[in-house]
């Protein structure tokens, strides 16, 4: 079987996540929702996204295939009634559509938001749906176990070492190559999972359910509570709670980062602090690109959520319910405005246009030092993106 994820419209929601990335390849948990699909359904995907991402995803149609919605996260009963679809048959949650089972001339001109013709199938299954951003956040938790789970099962442990004092070692997992210096983990809260050449540094505190990805680093002292996800090949110092890093970032150094989530390729400055409450306890909006205004979360903790290839200087403080586009570049002392366009640099004093062509050479010099090509496709999508977020530069 042929499997395709596709986004709906929670897409927009999503933004600035989902600029760089089908909504497939956000990460939550340990893994990408991709990267769970795959692991339950022991098959690769490709993926049918928006046309300026669709030559570095592209899509694979054979004569026989399955559309799985990229929003919702599998599970083994999903899995199980997706397994039983035939020809033309829609498994859904409501109006929404779970998955669908289609002819590669069935595929189209289908239109996934209300497809024609196709014989519904309501879900009996505990189908969870990511639909905003701070559900990155909310769901991240329990991501985090049930990806532990899905991962390890059948599975041996590295060793920890003597060296490492541990609260419920089975619930421990450290892959290869992984090190862990003279640090506390305390896995009586949740699963903490070490990821493949992982670096867990002297007098570094972590409190499951945490997941540090392969090739991150947790530096010295750093303290990692709950709920909070590292990816692959960032570097973590300081304070970090309920939040993810989906990868390739880096906040290294001594500062608060609480209810948050940060993109790839994003570098936060020394003593950056994000606030997650206000003084008034009251529930913290967030700029929603949909809509082109901020709309309640209905949450009384929410901090920063930050697009790829941002950027902040020492010392920057960001409001509670803060949104940063893509390729923004902060600096300079106060709070800052809580909806920073992309491709924006400057402070609470103002902000002007990035130049395009040096954000892409400041690309190619990030991707290079991790021994990565930014390559002429992640070019095109970077300009393209540029263009489109015009108008939120001249509000």
């Amino acid at each position: 079987m042929n499997y395709i994820l596709f986004g709906d419209s929670t897409r927009n929601n999503l933004l600035p996540f989902t600029f760089l990335r089908p909504l497939a390849d956000i990460r939550v948990g340990i893994l990408t929702i991709r990267q769970k699909w795959e692991k339950y359904l022991g098959a690769s995907t490709s993926t049918l996204t928006e046309p300026y991402l669709s030559q570095k995803y592209p899509l694979v149609k054979e004569d026989d295939n399955i559309l799985l919605n990229a929003s919702y996260f599998p599970n083994p009963d999903l899995v199980r009634e997706i397994g039983m679809l035939q020809p033309n048959q829609a498994l859904v949650q409501g109006e929404v559509i779970i998955a669908l089972r289609l002819k590669a001339e069935n595929l189209e001109n289908m239109d996934l938001e209300s497809p024609e013709g196709l014989l519904p199938l309501e879900t009996a299954a505990n189908a969870v749906k990511i639909n905003n951003l701070w559900d990155i956040v909310t769901l991240n938790e329990k991501a985090i176990a049930d990806d532990f789970t899905l991962i390890t099962r059948g599975r041996k442990s590295q060793p920890l070492g003597e060296h490492v004092r541990v609260k419920n070692p089975a619930n421990v997992f450290v892959e290869e190559g992984a090190s862990i210096e003279m640090a506390f983990i305390n896995a009586s809260t949740g699963p903490v999972y070490i990821g493949k050449d992982a670096q867990v540094m002297d007098g570094a505190m972590l409190r499951g359910p945490v997941a540090l990805c392969e090739g991150a680093t947790i530096r010295m002292g750093a303290k990692v509570y709950e709920g909070s996800t590292i990816g692959p090949f960032s570097k973590v110092g300081g304070e970090m709670m309920q939040s993810v890093i989906m990868g390739y970032s880096n906040k290294a150094h001594d500062g608060f980062m609480g209810h948050s989530v940060i993109g790839e390729w994003c570098n936060l400055g020394a003593d950056t602090n994000t606030s997650n409450l206000k003084n008034n306890y009251e529930p913290i909006r967030l700029w929603n690109y949909s809509v082109n205004s901020f709309v309640s979360t209905g949450m009384q903790f929410c901090g920063t959520f930050m697009g790829d290839h941002s950027k902040c200087g020492i010392n920057t403080m960001f409001n509670a319910g803060t949104v940063i586009g893509v390729n923004a570049q902060i600096f300079g002392s106060g709070f800052m405005r809580n909806f920073i366009p992309s491709f924006t640099w400057g402070s609470v004093s103002g902000f002007s246009t990035v130049d395009i062509s040096k954000a892409i050479t400041v690309a190619q010099r990030v991707y290079a030092r991790r021994h990565l090509q930014f390559s002429q496709q992640d070019e095109q999508i970077l300009r393209y993106v540029f263009d489109q977020t015009l108008s939120f530069r001249r509000m």
